[in-house]
């Protein structure tokens, strides 16, 4: 049987552990979190990349090689607002999958 004296430190020992599993856990959450989000702008930005190709502006407001070469960063900045905004719902599932290998609820 444990003494007395002991068994308060036993009870906070647990407790600090606790605290240390838990924010372990949170801090693994908000990385697949994370994940889920930046998953989820990738395809995105990869799904709107065609809907810019065809399109054309005339001069002097657009066209030339610097439009050409700053489509890609429009569609990524795009798909990251849209991801952080709450998306389509693939960063949801992803991350709900995500959880499920990790052991997670």
């Amino acid at each position: 049987m444990a003494s007395p004296v002991a068994m308060p430190a036993d009870i906070l020992m647990g407790q600090a552990q606790s605290t240390a599993g838990s924010t372990a856990e949170l801090a693994r959450r908000r990385k697949i979190e994370e994940a889920a989000r930046a998953f989820e702008a990738s395809f995105l930005s990869t799904m709107l990349q065609p809907m810019f190709e065809g399109l054309s502006t005339e001069a002097p407001f657009g066209g030339g090689q610097g439009e050409a070469m700053f489509k890609s960063f429009l569609t990524d900045a795009i798909a990251k607002q849209t991801a952080k905004r709450g998306g389509l719902g693939v960063a949801d599932t992803v991350q709900r999958e995500m959880l499920k290998l990790q052991a997670l609820s």
